[in-house]
């Protein structure tokens, strides 16, 4: 059966000229940017949960989405069938990845035992179309939020059930990713953090969660699983004050409890701008600590104060992006997963092509543009030439270590004040980029 009939087997990419909705423009997944073709270089990434599992639903009404595949219950029955529409959906979009939580391919049962073997059944029909089609795994997780077990949290909850309880949902959720092949793990504490300090021991629930990411890595050693851990901050919604709030809050605690070096982040655009920052501060901050694993492609609405997860159109928003991550290299083994819903009022199934060809196309784009910006190196070039005072002087002595307070001091009275400064040209620069778009 096919459940997206009016969609082509393939999507093909058709330039800039072409007037069909249901092709690429941009996205030539074999064309090269520095040296890197765009399907190794982006490696997208279909999100189970929005894409497969939305119904359009929000605070104020029930779903309005038509989904033909969704039944009256969530079963194994149902979710094996689900299967079978994402991999056709991932097919004949071209993305070479899809990632998941447990509870998006695989409902809870009775008991955590009933609910393993649910998720097991269910594993072994992705590992099939896996295998069948050649789409891999990009990254799993595990649900320790939905569920009321984690209303006060998962590993920082007090209550030591509901961390024994997420412990052994994660080393499932770790196992099948590892069986299926999924080239990295994320954890997302959507509930890890406190509404009031009151009736919260701040110290001891941050111990808990170091203490669960150490023994998740010692889990993931001891089945062999090499793949790349990684948080995701997110700031406030749904908890008040949330422990992964940005990735330099993220940074600190992986730092502080021993972790440099077992887990990354996996940046998104929607819980930067929550945060305050820009993506490109949140991509830029995680690269120079050598920390930037893989991104959410999303965006939010600034009009509205909550994670709203649309599909990223904004070319000047995906060639920041891809600045930085062509400055890195890349990201694998991470990605660019689309972590973002269709609209309430775009309830039919061919608007979640029409959602990602259109965020394919806007990093397709938006990379070609930052590849011309490096390659050019009128960025780079105007930024080292605004630090070259510590390219030799006081300002290398500065750099290596070489100059005390003291030193400092001699040299500015003997100095007598600050040269002139430099402009930093913002307008100029912003102009410049308004041509390369």
């Amino acid at each position: 059966m096919a459940y997206f009939p009016e969609v082509p087997k393939q999507i093909e990419y058709e330039g800039p000229k072409t007037k069909n909705p249901l092709a690429f423009r941009h996205y030539n997944a074999d064309e090269k940017i520095e040296g890197t073709s765009m399907r190794d270089l982006l490696r997208f990434g279909v999100a189970y949960w929005h894409t497969f599992r939305g119904t359009g639903s929000d605070p104020f009404g029930p779903g309005t989405a038509h989904r033909p595949w969704e039944g009256a219950t969530d079963n194994a029955e149902n979710a094996k069938k689900r299967v079978e529409v994402a991999f056709e959906f991932i097919e004949k979009l071209g993305a070479p990845f899809y990632c998941f939580h447990d509870r998006d391919v695989a409902p809870e049962g009775a008991n955590l035992k009933e609910t393993n073997r649910i998720l097991d059944e269910v594993v072994k029909v992705l590992k099939d179309h896996q295998q069948k089609t050649g789409v891999k795994l990009l990254w799993g997780t595990a649900n320790l939020f939905s569920n009321p077990r984690f209303m006060h949290g998962a590993a920082t909850s007090p209550n030591a059930d509901a961390f024994a309880y997420a412990a052994a949902q994660v080393k499932k959720a770790i196992e099948v990713t590892h069986e299926l092949g999924g080239q990295n793990y994320v954890f997302w504490g959507g509930r890890e953090g406190y509404q009031n300090l009151y009736n919260t021991d701040m110290q001891r629930e941050l111990d808990h969660l170091a203490r669960f990411m150490h023994l998740a890595h010692d889990h993931a050693k001891s089945i062999g699983f090499k793949g790349q851990f990684l948080f995701e901050p997110k700031p406030k919604e749904p908890t008040k004050h949330q422990y992964d709030f940005d990735a330099a809050a993220c940074l600190n605690f992986i730092g502080r409890n021993g972790l440099d070096g077992v887990v990354k982040l996996n940046i998104e655009t929607n819980h930067a701008t929550l945060a305050g920052h820009t993506m490109m501060h949140e991509l830029e901050y995680a690269r120079i600590h050598n920390a930037l694993g893989s991104m959410d492609a999303n965006t939010g609405d600034l009009l509205l104060g909550w994670d709203t997860d649309q599909f990223p159109t904004d070319i000047y928003l995906t060639t920041q992006c891809m600045l930085v991550i062509l400055k890195q290299g890349g990201l694998a083994p991470g990605g660019v997963n689309f972590d973002a819903k269709v609209r309430r009022e775009s309830f039919e199934p061919v608007d979640l092509f029409h959602a990602h060809i259109g965020g394919m196309d806007a990093f397709a784009r938006g990379a070609k543009i930052a590849a011309a910006i490096r390659k050019d190196g009128v960025l780079n070039n105007f930024v080292k030439d605004r630090y070259s005072s510590y390219d030799s002087g006081i300002g290398q002595k500065i750099e290596k270590g070489e100059a005390s307070f003291a030193d400092l001091e001699k040299y500015m009275l003997d100095k007598g004040d600050v040269e002139k400064n430099k402009s930093g040209r913002q307008e100029m620069l912003e102009n410049l980029i308004n041509d390369y778009l």
